[in-house]
């Protein structure tokens, strides 16, 4: 009998939450081998440069990069409050005993009672708590690299000894995106298992469509591929010497 209430919520929020994990495992898979086939790894290679061109031009784009650093830590700084106050809604809803523990009881499909209830609030607070610790983290590093990026000249040291280089700062600004990323995706499927208080199917459904969305905004098109592959083969091309000149 109570296995009949839980065979729901135990096969399909583990598959959905499988499912999200295997096509993460995918992407960084992909993105470590083939990055510019995503646009993780195109826009990885664009801010190694950006960085790179901040720390050469710095008397003149200073303010740039400081602006643009500053818009990056107020979109982590926006993700890290939300999810500290959705935490502190879900906790009050779990210390309290009001009706809403038990939502819909008789519509509901699979387990809804008070250990089910525990359960999916505190499995969905987790989510929610991991999101917050990654984008903290990822202002943190952030807000260093917007110091370490206004330092002139960061390559040159005449002492011949290493202590700051381009190449740090372009790897902390990585590991800052890596965790603002990381956060992100934490806070969305914390939003999925927000819809396993009305029941596991709504759970699937909804990773199913965030897999099919982030497929779509992760990997570059087939089309852009050849389009790049078309543009490279004329720039070869167009270096070769012409026939006439011979």
């Amino acid at each position: 009998m109570e296995w009949r209430k839980w065979y729901l919520d135990a096969i399909l929020v583990p598959l959905a939450l499988v499912l999200m994990l295997c096509y993460h495992i995918y992407l960084f898979f992909v993105v470590r081998t083939h990055p510019f086939s995503t646009i993780l790894g195109i826009n990885s290679r664009g801010r190694r440069i950006w960085i790179s061109a901040m720390i050469k031009e710095n008397q003149k784009m200073n303010i740039l990069a400081v602006q643009t650093l500053r818009n990056i830590v107020m979109g982590a700084t926006l993700m890290a409050t939300t999810c500290v106050l959705l935490c502190a809604g879900l906790a009050a809803v779990i210390s309290s005993t009001y009706s809403i523990k038990k939502p819909l009881n008789d519509a509901v499909y699979g387990a809804h009672g008070d250990i089910a209830i525990a359960v999916k609030y505190l499995t969905i607070l987790t989510i929610f708590i991991f999101s917050f610790f990654s984008h903290s983290l990822a202002i943190r590093l952030l807000n260093q690299v917007g110091i370490l990026v206004n330092i002139p000249h960061l390559d040159s040291n005449p002492s011949g000894e290493f202590y700051l280089t381009s190449e740090y700062v372009s790897e902390l600004f990585e590991k800052g995106i890596l965790l603002n990323t990381v956060g992100n995706r934490l806070f969305y499927a914390g939003f999925s298992l927000m819809l396993w208080i009305f029941g596991p199917i709504l759970v699937l459904l909804s990773v199913l469509v965030m897999v099919f969305v982030l497929y779509h905004l992760d990997f570059v098109s087939s089309s852009s591929n050849k389009e790049k592959q078309r543009i490279g083969d004329c720039r070869r091309a167009s270096d070769l010497p012409s026939g006439g000149d011979a």
